[in-house]
């Protein structure tokens, strides 16, 4: 699928080699709107594959974070103002589990992630005005992280994100990027 992508703040290093998307971050890329540090940007990375409707989204990441709020994950994009991110964060001095939503503004929400941090994966379903997002350490198992209000849009935006705040130089490969009907699977399905 990356062959249909497109980037979002295009990183000075990365390839696409063997189905696998290799990216070093850039300094000082972020996504955030606003809340609590008043200030807005808009520079992270997004490998972004534009989808028309409802889908279901899933990737795997494999990163080593360092530094403080290195991440890397998955990102919708509706525009600018509109659009979540979802990952792991490197937080208090742990890789965290979390997720950015964004309608104007940037809320947080963060917690210990119990699998590999290293080695990862995500999905997200949008459909109908709600989001899912689950994350799985296996590929085969999918608990869910959050569910949400998200807006229709006649297209989104979604892919491989990751961003470097305080620095520049982490190196993420993501694969097995996936993007199809929207599952329709009951809640508490995890598979």
């Amino acid at each position: 699928m990356f062959d249909q992508c497109h980037w979002i703040n295009e990183p000075q290093t990365w390839r696409v080699e063997d189905g696998r998307l290799d990216v070093t971050t850039d300094a000082n890329t972020d996504f955030w709107r606003e809340t609590h540090y008043g200030f807005t940007r808009d520079s992270g990375h997004v490998f972004a594959y534009r989808r028309e409707g409802g889908f279901s989204a899933s990737l795997r990441i494999r990163a080593r974070y360092e530094a403080l709020y290195d991440q890397a994950g998955m990102m919708v994009r509706i525009d600018e103002k509109t659009w979540i991110k979802a990952g792991i964060e490197l937080s208090d001095g742990m890789a965290c589990l979390g997720s950015v939503l964004t309608a104007g503004q940037s809320d947080w929400a963060t917690g210990r992630y119990a699998g590999d941090p290293g080695d990862f994966y995500l999905r997200i379903t949008v459909d109908k005005g709600v989001l899912r997002l689950q994350a799985s350490g296996d590929g085969r198992h999918w608990p869910l992280v959050r569910l949400c209000p998200f807006p229709e849009a006649e297209t989104y935006l979604v892919g491989p994100m990751c961003c470097t705040p305080e620095r520049a130089g982490l190196s993420v490969s993501f694969s097995d990027f996936k993007v199809t009907d929207p599952l329709g699977k009951d809640l508490h399905d995890l598979s």
